[in-house]
């Protein structure tokens, strides 16, 4: 039997109503969301800015009651058992928020207590050092980078050992080199056997780290697949050709999508790659008279899937 879902949700509905009015009249956030977040695995959640995604975290985290649906964060249902449920699951926000007044190991040390961990389980240090942090132990944490804040808000999250972690646009406004880090950051946890949900806009983030994705858009659940499969939705490939001499006008065939001159000798020849491959494209065009001199070839990745998915107005 497969291990149940780290987190299930059925039927999400969340509909903000305007002061004084009806509920039924306010602005419609979540629509019958439904997906499962398997135990284990980075889950990427995806979606435009207003898709629903802050709405979806911040029910999980408790700070949104839910018009309608269930909730079940590693098996406890968040209405009836939601001292477990919070329990099982840490929310790094988006936003840097702690006292800038508490050291790095006072606000680990202060968090582990809110959560009822008892001083001799607490686990401060051995969380600033995953973090890369414990050298800044006793420093004060408005002393702290940028980034510097937002691994003590993934040890923040971490103090009570929850089976899962939310991580909000960790990498937001953060460099190249932090945001490596930050990746090896996340995929030491999940090895440790953490659950990750991640949200981003960096959508090479995404495909990078994640093992599973799930695209939210107006409220709605677009799709839900391996992060392979979604990758593989895109069947359209193009193949660039120099060829040994100038080409004026792009040779045709009924097996190309599209045939176009993008430089005195070269050619970019899309074809679907359910139909035919790119070594029947090379021979198609040295059957046409050409010879070719090099070969390079472009992929559809995450973001042609993503613009593709979420470009259908509501």
């Amino acid at each position: 039997m497969s291990a149940a879902p780290a987190i299930r949700i059925r039927d999400l509905v969340k509909r903000y109503a305007p002061a004084g009015k009806d509920a039924g009249e306010g602005k419609l956030a979540l629509g019958g969301v439904s997906f499962d977040v398997p135990q284990g695995q980075i889950f990427g959640l995806l979606g435009p800015n207003g898709a629903g995604k802050s709405t979806i975290i911040n029910t999980l985290a408790g700070l949104v009651m839910k018009t309608s649906g269930s909730v079940e964060i590693w098996g406890f249902d968040i209405d009836h058992e939601p001292r477990n449920a919070k329990a099982s699951i840490g929310i790094v926000p988006q936003e840097i928020v702690f006292d800038p007044f508490f050291t790095p190991f006072e606000v680990l040390d202060i968090q582990a207590g809110l959560y009822g961990v008892p001083r001799a389980m607490r686990r401060s240090l051995e969380l600033l050092q995953s973090v890369h942090l414990a050298d800044k132990a006793h420093a004060y944490a408005r002393s702290l980078s940028g980034g510097m804040k937002r691994r003590l808000l993934i040890a923040k999250a971490m103090v009570h050992t929850p089976p899962i972690l939310v991580l909000d646009e960790p990498t937001a406004g953060v460099d190249v080199e932090l945001r490596r880090l930050l990746w090896e950051l996340v995929a030491d946890l999940n090895s440790q056997g953490v659950t990750v949900v991640l949200t981003t806009h960096y959508l090479e983030e995404a495909e990078q780290l994640c093992d599973r994705i799930a695209i939210i858009n107006h409220g709605q659940l677009i799709t839900n697949q391996p992060t392979r499969d979604l990758v593989g939705m895109m069947r359209e490939k193009i193949v660039v050709l120099t060829l040994d001499r100038a080409i004026d006008t792009a040779p045709q065939h009924s097996a190309f999508v599209k045939s176009v001159v993008s430089g005195e000798r070269e050619l970019r020849v899309t074809y679907n790659k359910d139909r035919t491959n790119a070594g029947e494209v090379l021979a198609l065009v040295q059957a046409l008279g050409y010879a070719i001199v090099d070969v390079s070839t472009d992929e559809a990745d995450l973001e042609d899937v993503f613009v593709k998915l979420t470009s259908t107005p509501a």
